[in-house]
């Protein structure tokens, strides 16, 4: 009975956590979007001025079209190549979904972040009940996977070996697996799909996983390279299994 309401928690836990990710990037989604479109039109006329006059123009205005430029740029908006690009929203729901990830996980790569006042209030709220739910959603996956320890544990238990063998040989297994499943095997990931090098890729798992997110590497971001689909959200679910290991690995 108690392991029946254990996993019927564990269930709603995770569906709670899901849907609570979910909610949240509609509404990033609802209050962010049309700001950023507003943004990326302002930044392609812009371009369209400079470059009807760019061969008259003062040192002064040539300034300022430097600063507008960098001031775009810092924004994730690139007001290169054709228009075609304003329509490509750095908030439609996968990347919101992401954003909404980096948040409660405490990543933060300011890459995306909120520019309206809508926004802005609604990430504090959002990240006030969300860092909770996510330590609690983390700590049970986690349990989840302690689980697999004890069970392994039992195992080399029958087989006659000590108990700080035990303790050693599964933590080292646990270490052993978890840095290729969650830092080696993803970097091959990212190698291909980012265009990477191995290195970089190990690099970017750990600062991600290390939830230090500095933000100089992020998924799906390289303009010119088709990612498929659902590239943003598998790698958030990456993530997640990533911290729980972590959180996992610091409890054995």
């Amino acid at each position: 009975k108690a392991m029946c309401s254990s996993k019927l928690q564990t269930g709603l836990l995770v569906a709670g956590y899901f849907v609570y990710l979910l909610v949240g990037a509609a509404v990033f989604q609802a209050l962010e979007r049309t700001a950023e479109k507003q943004e990326k039109i302002a930044a392609a006329q812009m371009k369209e001025v400079f470059l009807q006059n760019f061969t008259h123009l003062t040192v002064a205005e040539m300034e300022q079209f430097m600063k507008n430029l960098t001031e775009a740029i810092q924004n994730g908006v690139y007001p290169i190549g054709n228009e075609s690009q304003i329509e490509d929203s750095n908030w439609d729901f996968s990347n919101s979904f992401f954003f909404a990830g980096t948040v409660v996980s405490t990543i933060g790569y300011g890459t995306l972040r909120p520019k309206t006042a809508g926004g802005q209030i609604f990430c504090v709220f959002f990240a006030l009940f969300g860092i909770p739910l996510n330590i609690v959603f983390l700590h049970r996956v986690g349990k989840m996977l302690s689980l697999l320890c004890k069970k392994l544990g039992k195992f080399l238990y029958k087989k006659g070996l000590r108990k700080k063998k035990i303790k050693f040989l599964t933590l080292l297994f646990f270490l052993a697996t978890g840095i290729l499943v969650f830092l080696c095997l993803p970097s091959l990931f990212f190698q291909r799909t980012e265009g990477w090098s191995y290195s970089e890729g190990i690099y970017f798992a750990f600062i991600t996983l290390s939830t230090i997110g500095f933000g100089d590497y992020v998924v799906g971001k390289r303009p010119g390279r088709n990612y498929f689909s659902y590239y943003r959200p598998l790698v958030a679910i990456w993530i997640l299994f990533g911290l729980a290991w972590i959180a996992l690995l610091f409890n054995l």
